[in-house]
């Protein structure tokens, strides 16, 4: 996988207003955690996760993915007549049919010629989205496109917290804890060919790999009870998912440096999907890259699903983590299990 002319013009991303912290969930579980004989703070000491944002109820995927799909417009030096193709990328939905990315070009009152549709593939669908559009660019089919996400994690950690009240056991507190480190939040990415990014961030190339045998370590879906009612959960087995994700991991990063001709020490930063510490420190420590090139952002995000590598990237950016120059290694991993990995110079 290699690029030619697809840039990262722009990244933007939209912060919900409500601050929510891991001790208010715990003290939501305090009689479970009495029952279990458990103090209170394991979520952060488990993950290092100590707060993440929640929407105000009410606000849809689509609204929030506008909101930062206007601020990418905005920064950049695009008009909505230029986007040739819109992508909505997120795991969280409005509605199963038509596709979400429908509802957010009608905000964005785009022209009829752009491509509309939806790309899903858990927490790697902004980086797949990513690559669609970069391939589009390289045949020609487009000169730009945006990938937008919006992600809310109110409503299904509100539906675990419910179960373990009612449950009480602690298979199901571990199989539920990855689910209590979601956060929410919208990005929006523009990628486009570099005559129309002087300033943009070249898209060098990139890997993937896939390890489908594992796709039952993670899921959220619908879980039946009676003829009519359908609530949601979410399982993890998180150990398992740590285990065999770094060894895909591994996988990907040896065809990743292949593939864009790096070595370790010619990697400056590294943007990888925010999970928490005990992932970040095992991922880390295998691919070598030293922990002071890494930007995180789970200590007060949490893990935001496909927004949490963009939003990481474009905060280190405005911290100045990400310089101009910089090679920069995007790390995506998603449920599946599926990784990818791009090179981007910055």
């Amino acid at each position: 996988m290699r690029y030619e002319n697809a840039s990262i013009e722009t990244i933007a991303y939209e912060l919900p207003p409500n601050v929510v912290s891991s001790a208010s969930l715990e003290q939501r579980l305090a009689p479970v955690y009495s029952a279990m004989k458990l103090q209170i703070g394991q979520l952060a000491a488990l993950t290092g996760i100590r707060e993440r944002r929640y929407w105000n109820p009410g606000t849809t995927m689509a609204h929030g993915a506008a909101l930062a799909a206007r601020k990418a417009i905005a920064k950049s030096n695009l008009s909505t007549d230029d986007i040739g193709i819109l992508i909505y990328a997120g795991v969280c939905r409005d509605f199963l049919e038509p596709a979400n990315a429908c509802e957010v070009a009608h905000e964005l009152k785009l022209n009829s010629r752009t491509q509309v549709f939806d790309v899903s593939n858990a927490c790697l669908g902004v980086i797949n989205g990513i690559v669609q559009v970069a391939n589009a660019i390289e045949l020609g089919h487009v000169r730009a496109g945006m990938i937008v996400s919006c992600e809310s994690a109110r409503p299904i950690v509100d539906i675990t917290i419910e179960n373990l009240q009612s449950v009480r056991d602690m298979d199901t507190l571990r199989l539920s804890l990855a689910t209590l480190t979601g956060g929410s939040g919208a990005i929006a990415v523009i990628v486009s060919h570099r005559d129309l990014a002087p300033k943009g961030h070249k898209i060098v190339g990139g890997a993937m790999r896939a390890r489908p045998e594992h796709h039952e370590l993670c899921r959220w879906m619908y879980a039946e009870s009676g003829d009519n009612a359908r609530p949601m959960q979410m399982t993890t087995d998180a150990t398992a998912v740590l285990e065999h994700g770094v060894a895909l991991g591994r996988e990907t990063w040896e065809a990743f440096l292949e593939n864009v001709g790096w070595s370790v020490e010619q990697v400056d930063r590294t943007i990888c999907h925010q999970v928490g510490a005990p992932h970040r420190e095992t991922v880390l420590k295998l691919m070598g890259v030293p922990m002071e090139r890494d930007y995180q952002t789970f200590e007060y995000l949490g893990n935001i699903g496909t927004v949490s590598l963009p939003i990481t990237a474009a905060i280190a950016a405005e911290r100045g983590f990400l310089e101009k120059g910089h090679r920069v290694a995007m790390c995506g991993i998603g449920s599946g299990l599926n990784c990818m990995m791009l090179g981007v110079e910055w």
